[in-house]
């Protein structure tokens, strides 16, 4: 969504409540990423053999 008509401006209601904040707390206290993608990443670094 365009605010204003201005090009690259976007509105996102999960930040404006505070949604996004809480979920990264989360994901930095237990170490576990709230995303689907940063979950196979974590997943596939540690299946990883070396």
């Amino acid at each position: 969504m365009r605010i204003f008509g201005i090009r690259g401006t976007s509105f996102s209601w999960k930040r404006a409540l505070g949604v996004t904040r809480v979920k990264q707390k989360i994901a930095r206290k237990t170490g576990i990423p709230t995303t689907k993608q940063g979950r196979q990443a974590k997943v596939g670094r540690k299946l990883k053999i070396r």
